[in-house]
């Protein structure tokens, strides 16, 4: 217990100074303590009004919402409200967004494939959409042992999931189907770079003949280095972290799909990214379309 409000609950029975005194606190702060109490029940009750937004935002993200997004949603509802506060009150109602977890790998070299110039240099960005992007395979643990594996064509600049396909092989068939929704969504990928890592399916000729048809230029990194396609990876941890949530697996394919297909859109429409200045990646595409719009008659 506060020793003032220790002080204030029996002040009648054994006096103020007697109780500072035996308590070890000035009467001047024990006066003050209770002068600035309308002021500490006013900060009170706007903690709770604001701890039950909390909730409600971290309820709507699944519980993956951390300090940063909760504090970027607050904001964009008005609140005007510091990511310290958010902090202290997340951590006094037991909240906290989902950290990372290791990945496995599932990356497996063809040491007999043609070499591929590395066009990113791990510069991960891009100042216009549908210039640059990023793929990747990540597996989909079911309960049993067996899995199903996920590839993505992710945009650079807007850091939008183009496209996405989902099977239970890891053959060339499934990147190339990402690719082909990814040229669906743009309406055409002629002119675009497509960086991924040294997989057997990427190094394939029939992805290599895909790129060429669909008028993309294929990039990779160093044998063996994740970190050239890190952008790829962190996204692959991200939507395994935020759909299992510390579970192990999916206890069904049809379980897996419909977590998957409601992430994977909630990401690309809803989910605030730190590096779009906390927008989601269809908003900040049409934040980006809408000021070229707007400075094209002046250029």
């Amino acid at each position: 217990m506060n020793r003032c409000q220790f002080v204030e609950d029996h002040q009648r029975r054994y006096g103020v100074t007697r109780l500072c005194r035996i308590l070890g606190i000035a009467r001047s702060s024990f006066y003050h303590w209770r002068r600035s109490a309308p002021l500490r029940a006013a900060r009170q009750a706007a903690d709770a009004q604001l701890a039950a937004r909390i909730r409600v935002l971290n309820h709507a993200s699944d519980g993956t919402y951390g300090v940063p997004r909760i504090t970027a949603e607050l904001r964009e509802d008005g609140e005007v409200v510091n990511h310290k506060r958010v902090a202290r009150i997340m951590r006094a109602i037991g909240l906290a967004g989902l950290r990372l977890r290791r990945k496995q790998r599932t990356t497996i070299p063809d040491a007999a494939a043609a070499k591929v110039p590395d066009l990113i240099g791990r510069d991960f960005t891009a100042d216009q959409v549908n210039r640059k992007y990023v793929g990747d395979i990540t597996y989909l643990p079911l309960a049993g042992g067996t899995f199903r594996y996920l590839a993505t064509v992710i945009d650079l600049c807007s850091r939008r999931l183009a496209g996405w396909a989902i099977a239970d092989h890891m053959r060339a068939d499934l990147v190339i189907d990402a690719l082909k929704a990814a040229e669906r969504t743009r309406g055409s990928l002629a002119g675009a770079v497509m960086h991924t890592d040294h997989g057997a399916q990427y190094c394939s000729r029939a992805f290599a003949d895909a790129c060429r048809k669909a008028g993309v230029t294929q990039s990779m990194g160093a044998v063996g280095s994740s970190a050239d396609n890190a952008l790829a990876e962190s996204f692959n941890a991200t939507c395994k972290r935020e759909t299992l949530q510390g579970r192990r697996a999916w206890n069904t394919e049809r379980e897996a799909h419909l977590e998957l297909f409601r992430w994977l859109h909630r990401y690309n429409a809803l989910r605030r990214h730190s590096r779009l200045g906390h927008r989601s990646p269809i908003a900040y595409g049409q934040a980006l379309r809408t000021t070229s719009t707007t400075l094209a008659p002046a250029a």
